[in-house]
């Protein structure tokens, strides 16, 4: 009798005992756990410099792009240096450069808060000129139709994206003006925000206005001469791909070089975090086996 009773405790303790988890399973569930997300880390970090050498690589390329774009930025002011008007501009647009690639840090934000700036006149904005809070926008990139369309949707007009994957040609902008021409919105002069590369570390945002053919004709500069409506309306139209093109080859510099500083960030902090998970593995290593060791010593002492 006494021994089924001991057999039957036995048996309903059985499961119990064969279900109970070693003592180290929740230490080695946790070195697991370290153990792949460093590798996860480790693997970010080969991502984050290869970038950030690519990066690099092409900036040299687009700081001579945007050296020879900003020669017709130059062409551009001297034209309209000498083609000064009174009359202010009823019909404006807004044209926004960006692009719709990611990882580089604020620079598509830092044109979106510019035109909010713009539009609700805002002191600090990067132009000053008088805009309405419904002047129609046009958005190059989707990373900033994105942002503006939940804000200012009302305004957008056109958009364009696949411009700027590699160093901007004036073909882009001359496409991207003769869309906005046969857009059919009526326009005397044309605001473009832009990122304006200060150096290979930073940038701000700014804008230029350009001036449409109204403006021109109405001139006093132009009014000198006897000159033909088509002049004035292609020497307009060329005016407006030229400030395109320098925008786009400027913004796209300074989109490079974000890129690279925003690389190079992650992997300073990829390499500081490997540094901080490998002494924290280490050290659950290291207690995991100090506690087999006393396992071991006190199952020996007891023998």
């Amino acid at each position: 009798m006494l021994a089924r009773s001991s057999l039957a405790r036995a048996t309903v303790a059985a499961p119990a005992t064969l279900g109970r988890a070693p003592a180290g399973a929740r230490n080695m569930a946790t070195l697991r756990e370290i153990e792949l997300r460093l590798k996860s880390v480790r693997n970010i970090e080969k991502i984050t410099k290869s970038m950030k050498m690519i990066a690099s690589t092409k900036l040299a390329k687009a700081q001579r792009a945007m050296n020879s774009g900003k020669e017709y930025g130059v062409a551009n002011v001297e034209v309209f240096d000498h083609a000064k008007s009174d009359q202010p501009s009823e019909n404006k647009i807004i044209i926004v450069i960006s692009s719709d690639k990611g990882l580089c840090g604020g620079i598509h934000s830092s044109v979106t808060k510019a035109t909010r700036r713009l539009l609700a006149g805002a002191p600090d904005a990067p132009i000053k000129t008088d805009v309405s809070p419904d002047t129609p926008i046009f958005i190059v990139g989707d990373k900033s139709k994105a942002q503006l369309s939940r804000a200012t949707g009302g305004n957008l007009r056109m958009t364009f994206n696949q411009i700027g994957k590699d160093v901007p040609t004036f073909s882009d902008a001359s496409a991207v003006t003769d869309l906005i021409i046969k857009s059919g919105v009526p326009f005397d002069s044309a605001i473009i925000v832009y990122n304006k590369f200060v150096s290979a570390i930073s940038y701000e945002s700014a804008a230029v206005e350009v001036k449409g053919e109204k403006a021109l004709k109405e001139s006093d500069g132009f009014k000198a001469y006897e000159m033909e409506d088509d002049v004035t309306k292609d020497l307009a139209e060329f005016s407006l791909a030229n400030a395109i093109f320098s925008a786009l080859t400027e913004a796209h510099a300074c989109e490079i070089s974000a890129r690279r500083n925003a690389m190079d960030n992650a992997s300073k902090n990829a390499t500081d975090m490997i540094g901080s998970l490998q002494m924290q593995y280490n050290r659950g290593r290291q207690a995991a086996i100090t506690n087999e060791l006393v396992d071991i010593i006190t199952g020996a002492s007891a023998l």
